[in-house]
């Protein structure tokens, strides 16, 4: 195994659970004009421009590929842009626990198996990678029970504090003052599951523009490495299509053009832009500990990054109080996070 393979996957686990904490300051803009900053800044700017500094023939590169190539590469970027959009809507429902422990873990086991199942001669130690994505699927059935048990046990507390005043010897209710209805969890772990589905095909389009990387090596003396990030590009220009298009839509039907000049928003666009370095940093980086891993460093990396990824995440939902006043659940989505180290663990052992 290469163990500096491993700490780039790590790596790119931190990056990749960490980028989600943006999503929690968009106001005071609308979100269109955030998304529009974070996915031009991750998909667009950050990806050319490193791609570019580690080999500037980048273009020349993707202009030798066969039109089709870059097609499919482009096409299954487009599509995880509709997962990714529906990753943020996820989150205002379900939380980043939640969020992450649904779409990573079946972007994580998706995501393995289809480049899996595209390699021409199937690796011999196929049942102990199978095995492994497996329990990704159980640890991530786990996380789900666990934010479900969680939203009922915060409901409950809410109810049971609700305050009553004294009026002469009778006790009465407070005015009742109109609130925003709670957002459905059951709604949110749809989205989040359909979101999950479409985020596979990130990595699915990855492994279609390997070509690109190939080329990168073999006619151009790139670094293997480095030959990764030139591959992006290409899958990101058609998630970026996506990404740029719905914000687009939004700010025709909610007319917020003028949401970008809104008076105390440095602190979101400084979030905005943070949660784009993360998010690439994290692909670009993978990129590499993928390349490093040979043959089913797609397979096998994949995974591993967005397994961590999600322990990372709910580190983070921890710190931030989503698990407030609801540790019964807490300890189940323990037991899911237990699984997918096992998992990982396992995947790790089938790299050796």
């Amino acid at each position: 195994m290469d163990l500096f393979a491993i700490f780039l996957i790590l790596c790119a686990s931190f990056f990749q659970g960490t980028f989600g904490l943006g999503m929690k300051h968009i106001a005071p803009l609308k979100w269109e004009n955030w998304w529009l900053v974070h996915a031009t800044t991750a998909m667009i700017i950050l990806p050319i421009a490193w791609a570019l500094f580690v080999e500037p023939n980048t273009f020349s590169i993707i202009a030798d590929i066969d039109q089709s190539v870059l097609f499919m590469a482009m096409l299954f970027g487009f599509l995880w842009g509709i997962g990714g959009i529906l990753f943020g809507v996820s989150v205002e429902y379900t939380g980043v626990s939640i969020t992450y422990g649904i779409v990573m873990g079946l972007a994580a086991s998706m995501g393995s198996l289809v480049p899996l199942f595209q390699m021409e001669t199937l690796p011999e130690n196929m049942n102990l990678v199978l095995s492994g994505v497996g329990l990704l699927l159980v640890g991530v059935g786990i996380t789900a029970v666990a934010g479900v048990k969680r939203d009922k046990a915060q409901n409950n507390v809410l109810n049971a504090e609700q305050e009553f005043e004294e009026d002469g010897d009778v006790l009465v209710a407070e005015p009742v003052v109109a609130v925003q209805p709670k957002k459905s969890i059951q709604t949110g772990v749809l989205i989040a599951v359909t979101s999950g589905v479409l985020s596979a095909l990130l990595n699915v389009g990855f492994t279609n523009a390997l070509p690109v990387a190939d080329n990168a090596v073999q006619n151009y003396g790139t670094n293997p490495t480095d030959a990764s990030l030139v591959a992006w590009v290409v899958v990101l220009m058609g998630a970026y299509l996506m990404n740029f298009g719905f914000a687009l839509f939004k700010m025709i039907q909610n007319k917020s053009w003028g949401g970008f000049a809104v008076a105390g928003s440095s602190k979101a666009y400084l979030w905005s832009v943070l949660a784009g370095v993360f998010w690439f940093g994290a692909l670009g980086i993978y990129g590499q500990g993928a390349a490093l891993m040979g043959d089913l460093g797609p397979v096998l990396g994949w995974p591993m990054m967005l397994g961590i990824s999600l322990i990372v995440s709910n580190v983070w939902g921890y710190r931030s109080g989503e698990w407030k006043n609801a540790s019964s659940s807490f300890k189940i989505l323990l037991g899911g996070l237990a699984v997918l180290i096992f998992a990982i663990c396992l995947l790790g052992f089938a790299n050796a």
